[in-house]
């Protein structure tokens, strides 16, 4: 008996046992919330990297390709109320999970090439994409309270290096294959392997304590703030969608080659990539961010116009402004969810309220361009009014910057 261990020594033993457990599940979610990350993105990029070849090949229609560079930013919009119901019903790693199963089956669908194909793939990868958007910010608050300035740059550092993903390497995969249907069908693989990856632990964790009472609190749609929040978000997603959707033909009307102009959008991307890791820490440590988003938005708006209006010998110089400026200005938009609330219930509202809405006007951004263009033969008139948007999400962001909290 005297060697028999008491309670104490037991629980003395099992919990150094208990603890490493804990921190290898926040590292595998830390790791899948990046590889989700780097799937959101790819099926923008990817489409307008080879836009000329896949209309010389296949005779699309003026309005069917304003339908697919439009539609799917448009959806992110529409599908974003929806996302917190759906993760208070299945839980929000479950609902994650269903809405990558999506889009990858929309990815794959719409490899095939054919017109409808290609909408209802289209369609089905920015519905999956439009929950992600809205549940990434709300397991970050939930799971990393503590982490917030790291793990919102690793995930929105992830969100901008799938679009250069899908910018860099879409045409090299076209030169490889000859076909444009192989190179749009590739991006289905690593969404299928982040869905594989991500599966057991969705599954296992389920519904969590609280999913069911964020509805409780204050209506964010009430809320000045929230409303000043959503309104960065609109005015940055005109640009940061317009690059993705316009970059690469802008560049190539310019007369830089395919190729070339391939490299240029992901560079200018992969430049974003170091601007949305570095900005949300900063932010982080910040009182307040208002005139920290006010800079960056200028220098956004400034990049993007010079792009198009800029000496073509520096044009290198204008894509790295453009991504510095992007990427932070991304990465910046998505922060102010978890910094200007107090709880993930609150956050998880902010989140559907500004990607419904930040979404939805968005869409405008790459739709006018195209307006433009065809109405002037130029894309002049854009780069006007990028300073416009840049100026007013200036304004717009020093708002939502202020130290303040939604619902207090």
């Amino acid at each position: 008996m005297g060697n028999t261990p008491t309670a104490g020594q037991t629980l003395e033993r099992t919990a150094p046992e208990q603890a490493p457990t804990r921190r290898t599940a926040s590292v595998l979610l830390a790791v899948c919330i990046v590889l989700i990350g780097l799937n959101l993105r790819t099926v923008f990029s990817s489409f307008s990297a080879i836009l000329p070849e896949i209309t010389a090949a296949s005779g699309m229609p003026a309005v069917l390709v304003t339908a697919l560079t439009t539609g799917p930013v448009l959806l992110l919009g529409l599908v974003a109320p929806a996302a917190p119901a759906l993760a208070r019903r299945l839980g929000i790693e479950r609902t994650i999970l269903a809405a990558m199963t999506v889009l990858a089956a929309g990815l794959a669908v719409r490899g095939t090439g054919d017109f409808a194909a290609m909408a209802a793939g289209t369609v089905a990868a920015g519905a999956g994409i439009g929950v992600v958007n809205v549940l990434l910010p709300t397991l970050v608050k939930r799971d990393f309270q503590h982490r917030l300035g790291l793990m919102s740059g690793l995930y929105t550092g992830s969100i901008c290096a799938a679009a250069a993903l899908g910018a860099g390497f879409t045409q090299p995969l076209l030169q490889a294959t000859g076909s444009w249907q192989d190179a749009l069908a590739f991006w289905t693989l690593p969404a299928a392997l982040v869905v594989l990856l991500f599966a057991p632990l969705a599954l296992r964790r389920g519904r969590t304590p609280g999913t069911a009472q964020e509805d409780a609190g204050p209506s964010v749609w009430r809320s000045p703030l929230a409303w000043q929040i959503t309104g960065f978000m609109a005015l940055q997603a005109m640009m940061s969608f317009s690059v993705f959707a316009w970059l690469a033909p802008i560049l190539r009307e310019r007369g830089i080659d395919g190729a070339v102009a391939g490299y240029v959008v992901a560079g200018s991307i992969v430049v974003q990539v170091l601007g949305s890791f570095l900005a949300p820490p900063l932010a982080a440590r910040l009182r307040s961010q208002g005139w920290l988003n006010a800079g960056i938005a200028l220098l956004t708006g400034a990049g993007f116009a010079l792009t198009i209006l800029g000496p073509l010998d520096l044009i290198w110089v204008w894509a790295g402004m453009l991504g510095v400026g992007q990427g932070s200005l991304t990465a910046l938009a998505l922060t102010m969810i978890v910094l200007r609330t107090r709880d993930a219930a609150t956050a998880a509202r902010v989140s559907g309220m500004m990607q419904c809405l930040g979404y939805g006007i968005g869409s405008s951004g790459t739709l006018l361009v195209g307006v433009l263009y065809t109405a002037t033969g130029s894309f002049t008139p854009a780069a006007l009014m990028f300073l416009v948007i840049g100026a007013a999400a200036a304004g717009m962001g020093f708002l939502a910057g202020r130290s303040r909290f939604v619902g207090s």
